[in-house]
Protein backbone atom coordinates (compact mmCIF):
# COMPACT_ATOMS: atom_id res chain seq x y z
CA UNK A 1 0.00 0.00 0.00
CA UNK A 2 2.97 2.32 -0.10
CA UNK A 3 1.55 3.40 -3.46
CA UNK A 4 -0.67 5.71 -1.42
CA UNK A 5 2.33 8.04 -1.46
CA UNK A 6 2.48 8.13 -5.24
CA UNK A 7 1.63 11.85 -5.47
CA UNK A 8 1.92 13.86 -2.26
CA UNK A 9 1.39 17.16 -4.06
CA UNK A 10 -2.17 16.35 -5.04
CA UNK A 11 -2.89 13.72 -2.39
CA UNK A 12 -4.03 11.24 -5.02
CA UNK A 13 -5.22 8.23 -3.06
CA UNK A 14 -4.33 4.67 -3.83
CA UNK A 15 -6.61 2.76 -6.20
CA UNK A 16 -6.27 -0.62 -4.53
CA UNK A 17 -9.10 -3.08 -4.89
CA UNK A 18 -10.67 -4.64 -1.79
CA UNK A 19 -8.86 -7.91 -2.56
CA UNK A 20 -5.53 -6.05 -2.65
CA UNK A 21 -6.31 -4.49 0.73
CA UNK A 22 -7.18 -7.88 2.22
CA UNK A 23 -3.88 -9.28 1.00
CA UNK A 24 -1.87 -6.33 2.31
CA UNK A 25 -3.54 -6.44 5.73
CA UNK A 26 -3.17 -10.21 6.00
CA UNK A 27 0.58 -9.70 5.71
CA UNK A 28 0.26 -7.61 8.90
CA UNK A 29 -1.67 -10.48 10.57
CA UNK A 30 -4.97 -8.61 10.31
CA UNK A 31 -7.77 -10.76 8.91
CA UNK A 32 -10.13 -8.50 6.98
CA UNK A 33 -13.41 -9.67 5.46
CA UNK A 34 -14.64 -8.53 2.03
CA UNK A 35 -17.09 -6.00 3.43
CA UNK A 36 -14.53 -4.20 5.59
CA UNK A 37 -11.97 -4.28 2.78
CA UNK A 38 -14.49 -2.62 0.47
CA UNK A 39 -15.14 0.12 3.05
CA UNK A 40 -11.42 0.73 3.52
CA UNK A 41 -10.97 0.87 -0.25
CA UNK A 42 -13.71 3.51 -0.58
CA UNK A 43 -12.26 5.47 2.34
CA UNK A 44 -8.97 5.84 0.47
CA UNK A 45 -10.52 6.33 -2.96
CA UNK A 46 -12.97 9.04 -1.82
CA UNK A 47 -10.63 10.49 0.84
CA UNK A 48 -13.43 10.49 3.38
CA UNK A 49 -13.30 9.69 7.12
CA UNK A 50 -14.48 6.19 8.03
CA UNK A 51 -16.48 5.48 11.19
CA UNK A 52 -15.93 1.92 12.43
CA UNK A 53 -18.57 0.91 14.95
CA UNK A 54 -18.94 -2.33 16.88
CA UNK A 55 -18.56 -4.00 20.24
CA UNK A 56 -15.32 -3.63 22.14
CA UNK A 57 -12.63 -6.07 21.04
CA UNK A 58 -13.73 -6.77 17.47
CA UNK A 59 -10.65 -5.20 15.84
CA UNK A 60 -11.61 -1.59 15.10
CA UNK A 61 -8.44 -0.01 16.51
CA UNK A 62 -6.33 -2.82 15.07
CA UNK A 63 -7.68 -2.01 11.61
CA UNK A 64 -6.31 1.53 11.82
CA UNK A 65 -2.95 0.23 13.05
CA UNK A 66 -2.82 -2.29 10.22
CA UNK A 67 -3.58 0.44 7.67
CA UNK A 68 -0.73 2.51 9.11
CA UNK A 69 1.69 -0.43 8.98
CA UNK A 70 0.74 -1.43 5.45
CA UNK A 71 0.91 2.09 4.00
CA UNK A 72 4.04 3.06 5.89
CA UNK A 73 2.24 6.22 7.01
CA UNK A 74 2.63 7.45 10.60
CA UNK A 75 -0.21 6.67 13.00
CA UNK A 76 -1.48 9.63 15.01
CA UNK A 77 -3.85 8.43 17.72
CA UNK A 78 -6.31 10.46 19.74
CA UNK A 79 -7.81 8.46 22.61
CA UNK A 80 -11.18 9.97 23.53
CA UNK A 81 -12.62 10.17 27.03
CA UNK A 82 -15.32 12.04 28.90
CA UNK A 83 -14.46 15.71 29.36
CA UNK A 84 -12.01 15.83 26.44
CA UNK A 85 -11.85 19.37 25.04
CA UNK A 86 -10.46 21.11 22.00
CA UNK A 87 -7.25 22.40 23.59
CA UNK A 88 -6.25 18.89 24.67
CA UNK A 89 -6.61 17.57 21.14
CA UNK A 90 -5.63 20.50 18.96
CA UNK A 91 -2.95 22.76 20.41
CA UNK A 92 -1.63 24.62 23.41
CA UNK A 93 0.51 27.70 23.56
CA UNK A 94 4.04 27.34 24.91
CA UNK A 95 3.46 29.75 27.77
CA UNK A 96 7.01 29.62 29.12
CA UNK A 97 8.50 30.63 25.77
CA UNK A 98 5.83 33.30 25.36
CA UNK A 99 6.67 34.82 28.74
CA UNK A 100 10.37 34.89 27.88
CA UNK A 101 9.62 36.56 24.55
CA UNK A 102 7.37 39.13 26.20
CA UNK A 103 10.16 40.00 28.62
CA UNK A 104 12.71 40.36 25.82
CA UNK A 105 10.38 42.45 23.68
CA UNK A 106 9.53 44.71 26.59
CA UNK A 107 13.25 45.26 27.22
CA UNK A 108 13.49 46.30 23.56
CA UNK A 109 10.60 48.73 24.09
CA UNK A 110 8.43 46.95 21.52
CA UNK A 111 4.84 48.18 21.30
CA UNK A 112 1.92 46.01 22.40
CA UNK A 113 0.84 45.11 18.85
CA UNK A 114 4.31 43.82 17.98
CA UNK A 115 4.41 41.77 21.17
CA UNK A 116 1.00 40.25 20.48
CA UNK A 117 1.89 39.43 16.88
CA UNK A 118 5.09 37.77 17.99
CA UNK A 119 3.84 35.62 20.86
CA UNK A 120 0.83 34.31 18.92
CA UNK A 121 2.85 33.10 15.96
CA UNK A 122 3.02 29.45 14.95
CA UNK A 123 6.44 28.84 16.47
CA UNK A 124 4.87 29.01 19.93
CA UNK A 125 2.25 26.36 19.16
CA UNK A 126 2.50 22.97 20.85
CA UNK A 127 0.85 20.49 18.51
CA UNK A 128 -1.64 18.00 19.83
CA UNK A 129 -2.85 15.04 17.70
CA UNK A 130 -5.41 16.82 15.50
CA UNK A 131 -3.18 19.75 14.59
CA UNK A 132 -0.24 17.40 14.11
CA UNK A 133 -2.23 15.39 11.55
CA UNK A 134 -3.34 18.54 9.71
CA UNK A 135 0.13 20.11 9.55
CA UNK A 136 2.07 16.92 8.79
CA UNK A 137 4.49 17.09 5.88
CA UNK A 138 3.19 13.75 4.59
CA UNK A 139 -0.18 12.00 4.78
CA UNK A 140 -0.84 10.31 8.11
CA UNK A 141 -3.37 7.87 9.55
CA UNK A 142 -5.41 9.77 12.13
CA UNK A 143 -7.14 7.42 14.57
CA UNK A 144 -9.86 9.07 16.68
CA UNK A 145 -10.41 6.18 19.05
CA UNK A 146 -13.66 5.58 20.96
CA UNK A 147 -15.36 8.80 19.90
CA UNK A 148 -18.47 7.69 21.81
CA UNK A 149 -16.59 8.26 25.08
CA UNK A 150 -16.25 11.99 24.32
CA UNK A 151 -18.99 14.57 24.85
CA UNK A 152 -21.35 15.86 22.17
CA UNK A 153 -19.60 19.24 22.33
CA UNK A 154 -16.38 17.59 21.20
CA UNK A 155 -18.22 15.91 18.34
CA UNK A 156 -19.38 19.34 17.18
CA UNK A 157 -15.81 20.61 17.35
CA UNK A 158 -14.67 17.77 15.05
CA UNK A 159 -17.12 18.59 12.27
CA UNK A 160 -14.87 21.15 10.57
CA UNK A 161 -11.98 18.69 10.51
CA UNK A 162 -14.07 15.78 9.26
CA UNK A 163 -15.87 17.77 6.60
CA UNK A 164 -13.17 20.10 5.29
CA UNK A 165 -9.87 18.79 6.65
CA UNK A 166 -9.18 22.11 8.29
CA UNK A 167 -9.08 23.58 11.79
CA UNK A 168 -9.65 27.14 12.94
CA UNK A 169 -7.30 28.58 15.56
CA UNK A 170 -8.71 31.88 16.86
CA UNK A 171 -5.33 33.61 17.24
CA UNK A 172 -4.01 32.52 13.83
CA UNK A 173 -6.93 31.64 11.57
CA UNK A 174 -7.79 28.59 9.51
CA UNK A 175 -5.19 25.85 9.09
CA UNK A 176 -5.91 23.61 6.10
CA UNK A 177 -4.39 20.17 5.76
CA UNK A 178 -1.21 20.07 3.72
CA UNK A 179 -2.03 16.46 2.89
CA UNK A 180 -5.38 14.93 3.69
CA UNK A 181 -4.93 12.32 6.43
CA UNK A 182 -6.60 8.94 6.39
CA UNK A 183 -9.13 9.44 9.19
CA UNK A 184 -10.60 6.47 11.05
CA UNK A 185 -13.00 6.96 13.95
CA UNK A 186 -13.98 4.07 16.20
CA UNK A 187 -17.05 3.72 18.40
CA UNK A 188 -18.20 1.01 20.80
CA UNK A 189 -21.77 2.32 20.38
CA UNK A 190 -22.02 3.18 24.08
CA UNK A 191 -24.07 6.22 23.08
CA UNK A 192 -25.72 7.54 19.93
CA UNK A 193 -23.45 9.70 17.81
CA UNK A 194 -24.81 12.85 16.17
CA UNK A 195 -26.22 12.76 12.66
CA UNK A 196 -23.88 15.63 11.74
CA UNK A 197 -20.83 13.51 12.53
CA UNK A 198 -22.22 10.43 10.78
CA UNK A 199 -23.05 12.49 7.69
CA UNK A 200 -19.40 13.43 7.27
CA UNK A 201 -18.15 9.85 7.45
CA UNK A 202 -18.41 6.60 5.62
CA UNK A 203 -19.75 3.93 7.95
CA UNK A 204 -18.95 0.30 8.64
CA UNK A 205 -20.15 -1.96 11.43
CA UNK A 206 -17.73 -4.66 12.58
CA UNK A 207 -19.46 -7.63 14.17
CA UNK A 208 -17.94 -10.50 16.09
CA UNK A 209 -16.30 -12.89 13.63
CA UNK A 210 -17.70 -16.28 12.72
CA UNK A 211 -15.90 -19.36 14.05
CA UNK A 212 -14.08 -19.76 10.73
CA UNK A 213 -13.01 -16.10 10.66
CA UNK A 214 -11.90 -16.21 14.27
CA UNK A 215 -9.85 -19.33 13.62
CA UNK A 216 -8.15 -17.53 10.73
CA UNK A 217 -7.32 -14.64 13.08
CA UNK A 218 -5.95 -16.99 15.76
CA UNK A 219 -3.79 -18.85 13.25
CA UNK A 220 -2.53 -15.58 11.76
CA UNK A 221 -1.47 -14.27 15.18
CA UNK A 222 -0.39 -17.63 16.64
CA UNK A 223 0.88 -19.66 13.68
CA UNK A 224 2.31 -22.43 15.88
CA UNK A 225 -1.04 -23.34 17.45
CA UNK A 226 -2.26 -26.88 16.93
CA UNK A 227 -5.07 -26.75 14.36
CA UNK A 228 -7.45 -28.89 16.42
CA UNK A 229 -6.88 -26.83 19.55
CA UNK A 230 -7.45 -23.63 17.58
CA UNK A 231 -10.75 -24.96 16.24
CA UNK A 232 -11.91 -25.97 19.71
CA UNK A 233 -10.93 -22.62 21.23
CA UNK A 234 -12.90 -20.71 18.62
CA UNK A 235 -15.98 -22.90 18.98
CA UNK A 236 -15.70 -22.56 22.77
CA UNK A 237 -15.56 -18.76 22.60
CA UNK A 238 -18.39 -18.63 20.07
CA UNK A 239 -20.58 -20.66 22.43
CA UNK A 240 -19.52 -18.49 25.36
CA UNK A 241 -20.62 -15.35 23.51
CA UNK A 242 -24.13 -16.75 23.25
CA UNK A 243 -24.40 -16.61 27.04
CA UNK A 244 -25.93 -13.54 28.65
CA UNK A 245 -22.67 -12.00 29.83
CA UNK A 246 -22.03 -8.53 31.15
CA UNK A 247 -18.79 -8.37 29.15
CA UNK A 248 -18.68 -10.50 26.03
CA UNK A 249 -15.11 -11.59 25.21
CA UNK A 250 -13.64 -10.00 22.12
CA UNK A 251 -10.98 -11.19 19.72
CA UNK A 252 -8.21 -9.92 22.00
CA UNK A 253 -9.53 -12.16 24.79
CA UNK A 254 -9.66 -15.14 22.42
CA UNK A 255 -6.01 -14.58 21.54
CA UNK A 256 -5.04 -14.31 25.22
CA UNK A 257 -6.93 -17.54 25.95
CA UNK A 258 -5.28 -19.35 23.05
CA UNK A 259 -1.82 -18.13 24.02
CA UNK A 260 -2.39 -19.24 27.61
CA UNK A 261 -3.40 -22.76 26.54
CA UNK A 262 -0.41 -23.00 24.21
CA UNK A 263 1.83 -22.06 27.12
CA UNK A 264 0.15 -24.73 29.26
CA UNK A 265 0.86 -27.25 26.46
CA UNK A 266 -2.77 -28.10 25.73
CA UNK A 267 -3.49 -30.23 22.69
CA UNK A 268 -7.26 -30.26 23.22
CA UNK A 269 -9.56 -28.52 25.68
CA UNK A 270 -10.11 -31.86 27.49
CA UNK A 271 -6.47 -32.13 28.56
CA UNK A 272 -7.01 -30.47 31.95
CA UNK A 273 -10.46 -29.13 32.79
CA UNK A 274 -9.32 -27.72 36.12
CA UNK A 275 -6.62 -25.70 34.37
CA UNK A 276 -9.09 -24.73 31.65
CA UNK A 277 -11.50 -23.38 34.26
CA UNK A 278 -8.74 -21.29 35.84
CA UNK A 279 -7.76 -20.03 32.39
CA UNK A 280 -11.16 -18.35 32.03
CA UNK A 281 -9.46 -15.32 33.60
CA UNK A 282 -8.43 -14.57 30.01
CA UNK A 283 -12.03 -14.49 28.77
CA UNK A 284 -14.30 -13.39 31.60
CA UNK A 285 -13.67 -9.91 32.96
CA UNK A 286 -16.68 -9.44 35.25
CA UNK A 287 -17.49 -11.00 38.62
CA UNK A 288 -21.05 -11.99 37.64
CA UNK A 289 -19.78 -13.70 34.49
CA UNK A 290 -17.30 -15.77 36.49
CA UNK A 291 -20.08 -16.91 38.79
CA UNK A 292 -22.31 -17.78 35.85
CA UNK A 293 -19.72 -19.96 34.11
CA UNK A 294 -19.20 -22.57 36.81
CA UNK A 295 -17.75 -26.04 36.30
CA UNK A 296 -21.06 -27.43 35.05
CA UNK A 297 -21.37 -24.66 32.45
CA UNK A 298 -17.73 -25.15 31.50
CA UNK A 299 -18.24 -28.88 30.86
CA UNK A 300 -21.17 -28.11 28.55
CA UNK A 301 -19.11 -25.54 26.62
CA UNK A 302 -16.29 -28.04 26.18
CA UNK A 303 -18.74 -30.61 24.78
CA UNK A 304 -19.98 -28.03 22.26
CA UNK A 305 -16.40 -27.16 21.28
CA UNK A 306 -15.26 -30.75 20.64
Amino acid sequence: MSDYLQDKRTDVGVRLSPSDIREQLSQRHYVCDKSLAFSLSLMMRLQRPLLLEGEAGVGKTSAAKAISDSTGLPLIRLQCYEGLNASQTLYEWNYQRQLLSIKLLEDQSADINAIETEIYSEKYLLERPLLKAIRADQPAVLLIDEIDRADEEFEAFLLELLGEFQITIPEIGTVTAKHKPIVILTSNASRTLSEALRRRCLYHYINYPSAEEELAIVRARLPDIDFRLGEQICRFVQALRRKELKKVPGIAETLDFAEALIGLEYKTLDDDLDGLYQSLVCLLKHKDDRYQIDRTALDKLVVIAR
